[in-house]
């Protein structure tokens, strides 16, 4: 036995063990060169639009086209969409100083004024220390994170206004959750409106569709149908649960506790707060997906509505519109007072509805809805609280 040992440990064995561990570490910085490159050529192709004929997003697009699992698809984007930022990170990656996972890790919560000091911080440690000091500085990110929201929400707008000529011009700013839903919409109106036409021109004895609508013509007249459903249904949006096409991915530690590690992202990779995530989740269809360590899903459960109709519709009987004071705007969103993340009940004395705005401010702008000891909705005050915008 002692022969044994002796033997692996001879100088020539120990010299090709290390050629081999050199040779393991090129390559390795290699792969992580070529990953560069392939976040390059995702970032360009997701920045032109080149999924966009029939995929509903780059993500989806990778899956189908690569084989990538949608989870690991979703967060290739995600970095690639980071990295166009962080020029820094980018070619740390591009010449091997830092893996993949390292630098994943990092455009979680790098801007170009932390990606140097990160960067330091990451060559000294291994990539589970990189992820620990990530999570720290998402803790200590919320503040920014929220005032980034609030800025958002500050800054959205829409310009409507007649040009020269008499046409309209439409130009606006919106928050990734409301553009989402807008993007979705005109998707879906789009569809409607061109499958019907291409119906009628099929049964048609002309049958000339050589003047074909461009992508932008198209949208445009997607647009016009959204205007002439909503006046001619009236302006209501109907139940949230249905309403709602817009896909939020996020963790459920991050769901159940903002200060938590996790994603929290639209099913185009655009980021939106955690809070941003429990508003929309409050009233939305629920899919729970179990990921393998490597971000491959293993198990999805079926999908089940947050508020199941019946209960919903006593929802609407009894409050009849928006419950924070002073509004009275006659439809809203279905508001859980103790979150279901936090064990909170789906039940009618849990919930309350609340209108856009007010469910915005309850969530991202620090107020709170409460029972009082009779059952009565009440609105603490907030000293110092922000005014609801």
């Amino acid at each position: 036995m002692n022969a044994l040992i002796a033997d692996m440990h001879t100088p020539a064995r120990l010299d090709a063990l290390d050629r081999l561990g050199d040779e393991i570490a090129d390559l390795s910085a290699h792969l992580d060169a070529a990953t560069a490159r392939l976040l390059d050529l995702i970032r360009e192709f997701d920045a032109r639009e080149g999924w966009n004929n029939g995929f509903r997003s780059c993500a989806h697009w990778l899956s189908w086209r690569v084989g990538l699992d949608l989870g690991a698809a979703r967060e290739k984007v995600r970095v690639a969409r980071a990295l166009g930022t962080l020029p820094q990170l980018a070619q740390a990656l591009a010449r091997g100083e830092l893996s993949y996972a390292k630098i994943r890790a990092l455009t979680r919560v790098a801007t170009p004024e932390s990606e140097e000091r990160l960067m330091a911080m990451a060559r000294a440690g291994t990539a589970e220390h990189v992820e620990r000091i990530v999570r720290g500085w998402r803790r200590v990110d919320r503040n920014a994170e929220a005032r980034e929201a609030a800025q958002r929400h500050r800054y959205r707008a829409l310009h409507v206004y007649r040009d020269h000529d008499g046409m309209v011009t439409v130009r606006g700013r919106l928050e990734p959750e409301i553009g989402e839903l807008l993007i979705q919409a005109l998707n879906a109106a789009r569809e409607a409106l061109y499958q019907r036409r291409h119906r009628t021109f099929d049964d048609a004895s002309s049958g000339d569709v050589s003047a074909e609508a461009s992508l932008e013509q198209q949208q445009a007249d997607a647009l016009a149908l959204l205007a002439e459903t909503a006046l001619h249904h009236g302006i209501d949006p109907g139940t949230p649960g249905e309403r709602y096409q817009v896909v939020v991915h996020v963790d459920a530690p991050a769901l159940a506790d903002p200060e938590a590690p996790g994603q929290s992202v639209l099913a185009n990779g655009e980021h939106v707060s955690a809070e941003t995530s429990r508003r929309l989740a409050c009233d939305a269809s629920r899919v729970v997906m179990r990921h393998a360590r490597d971000g491959r899903v293993v198990e999805v459960a079926a999908r089940t509505r947050t508020i199941p109709p019946a209960l919903r519709r006593a929802l609407h009987h009894r409050d009849n519109g928006c419950r924070f004071p002073g509004c009275g705007v006659r439809f809203g969103q279905g508001h859980h007072i103790r979150h279901w993340a936090h064990g909170g009940p789906t039940t009618l004395s849990n919930l309350a509805m609340l209108c856009r705005r007010h469910h915005r401010a309850v969530h991202e702008e620090g107020y709170r809805v409460e029972r009082d000891l009779g059952g009565e909705l009440e609105v603490p005050p907030t000293p110092g609280g922000p005014a609801i915008q």
